[in-house]
């Protein structure tokens, strides 16, 4: 792995260093976010390798989370991209968006991120039943009788702990079983797949554990934005009622002065955007590898040209040429 990796940037720091010094000076200095978290740091890296040897940009990485990044670009204009921000987490997103102090450029997550209740797929495959919520409520012995729920503290634990009234998991003979951490619940997703044992819960991606284990998402019926957003909320006083979880829009986002002083830069994030297949699979990746995020993002560079040769301009596509298959 370290051989590839240095492999890969001797050949970048080839193409940048016969790259012409005006178009270097043309794009200049640029902040990045890097959030505190796996998926924002590949992501981070992927731009920054692509603007840098691509674009001959000079890049700074900020660290950074989502609200700390909005508060920032609010009050000074900076970073200049932020990257992997989770729209409804940070409701001063919207509000800086909406005063013109920065500008949506892309979903970074192609279909948004992923929240659901899912079973292993070979549950689903020897029980097709009980892809679906009325399936499993039928029969919760085919899905071990448990439900794995979030830890205290997570937004999802405030939602589940209302759905679960609303389906009466309790008079169903459901049982909820309120994980103490991420870990013990990510590693009972782990467990169970590994033994080929039933499993029913909740959990999010993209993720290095969807990237390790096949889940299939439970069809739950018909979504409500109003009535997750109510079941999101501890204050909200209607009944529980039957929903589950939309999309969650994930965006990139660039300073108003940013977009205007380097559009083609803008330009290339607002292709940088991602599947969840693909960020699952480099997480993993990662994870079994021990492998760092410059690491991880250089892996993709590797071995998806197919995918981020379609974000970069023709001059870029020039001088990162060697590496496209």
């Amino acid at each position: 792995m370290k051989k590839s990796f240095f492999s890969i940037i001797s050949t970048a720091v080839l193409f940048a260093a016969m790259s012409s010094p005006a178009k270097a000076a043309e794009c200049g200095e640029v902040s990045i976010t890097e959030m505190n978290w796996a998926s924002s740091q590949v992501i981070t890296e992927v731009a920054k390798f692509l603007m840098e040897q691509g674009y001959g940009c000079k890049v700074t990485k900020v660290p950074s989370a989502t609200t700390t990044a909005a508060a920032s670009l609010a009050e000074n204009g900076k970073p200049d991209i932020a990257t992997e921000m989770w729209y409804n987490s940070a409701p001063v997103y919207a509000k800086i968006e909406k005063a013109g102090k920065v500008k949506t450029v892309a979903n970074v997550f192609k279909e948004g991120a992923l929240e659901a209740w899912l079973i292993p797929d070979y549950l689903a495959k020897s029980n097709p039943e009980l892809t679906k919520i009325d399936g499993i409520l039928a029969n919760p012995a085919a899905v071990g009788g448990r439900f794995h729920n979030c830890p205290e503290g997570w937004g999802c634990r405030v939602a589940n702990d209302s759905y679960v009234k609303a389906w009466d998991f309790k008079g169903k003979g459901m049982e909820v079983f309120n994980h103490g951490s991420g870990e013990t619940l990510a590693a009972s997703i782990a467990e169970a797949y590994d033994a080929k044992k039933p499993w029913f819960g909740y959990y999010y991606g993209p993720t290095a554990i969807l990237g390790k284990y096949n889940m299939v998402q439970v069809d739950v019926g018909p979504v409500s934005k109003e009535i997750h957003k109510c079941a999101s909320d501890k204050t909200c006083t209607d009944a529980p009622k039957k929903s589950g979880y939309p999309p969650a829009p994930v965006v990139t986002g660039v300073s108003i002065a940013f977009s205007k002083s380097h559009p083609e830069i803008t330009e290339l994030m607002s292709k940088v955007s991602f599947t969840n297949l693909q960020l699952n699979t480099i997480l993993a990746w990662k994870q079994d590898n021990k492998a760092s995020a410059e690491e991880a993002a250089v892996s993709f560079i590797q071995g998806n040209s197919d995918v981020w040769s379609t974000w970069i301009n023709d001059s870029a596509k020039k001088k990162l040429a060697a590496l496209i298959k």
